[in-house]
Formats: structure tokens, sequence, C-alpha cells
């Protein structure tokens, strides 16, 4: 753990294996795309303290982390899941599209009547 108690938010970032390289984190904050505290943050050098909440999107995908602890170096997954608190929401579930029109197996291609068929019935 650091001795000051605070730790860059682009280290802390890598260290959390949040992203793989230290300069995709620190290009993730200078993008505007971090929060902390419900701060939106334009700087990779901010500190980052324990009980802090980030706010990171990455992958299509908004993280909410709590900061925990500060690591001295980049760990194994295993460890990095020690130094903060996932408290993201869950990904809404989407439903998948119910089959519009299914042949049975081994049937082969479609006849050319059957290929009509198909497209009327699709485009109704």
């Amino acid at each position: 753990m650091s001795e000051t108690g605070r730790l860059r938010i682009d280290k802390w970032l890598w260290f959390a294996r949040v992203v793989k390289t230290r300069s995709a984190a620190a290009a993730l904050c200078e993008d505007g795309s971090v929060r902390l505290n419900g701060t939106r943050i334009d700087q990779a050098h901010k500190p980052v303290r324990i009980g802090d909440v980030l706010t990171v999107a990455v992958a299509n995908r908004v993280k909410v982390l709590k900061v925990v602890s500060l690591a001295e170096r980049r760990g194994p997954y295993s460890e990095a899941q020690h130094i903060y608190e996932d408290l993201s929401p869950e990904p809404p579930r989407t439903e998948l599209p119910s089959p519009v029109a299914e042949r049975e197996p081994g049937a082969g291609r479609p006849t050319k009547a059957e290929r009509r068929q198909l497209d009327r019935f699709r485009d109704e």
C-alpha cells in the first residue's frame, strides 16, 4: 500500500485490470470516460484514495468501482479483484429474436416456390 494513501488514477485502473495497458488507462482518463466521485476528470494524474467511487465507460459498458485498497504492483487477476468492489448495475437482458422461418433439418435448399412463400412471409 502507498505511504501517502493515494495513487494516480491511470495506475490504479491498470493495477485493477480494467484496461490492458497504462497508456490505455491514461487515454481513457483524458477522453473523459472516467468519473471520480461523480466528477468527470480529464487528467490521468488525479489521485485516487480508499473509499472513492470510479465510474468507467469501457467496452460499451459502464463499470462502477469502489476503491477498497491501493495496490503496489499489477498482479494477477485474483489479486486485482481485492482492490475494488464492483457496484456496476446488471446489464439489461436482451430477448432473443423469435425464429422467422425454420426448415426441417436435412430438407435441403428451398425450391423456387418455397422461396417465394418465404419472401411473402417476410414482407408481411
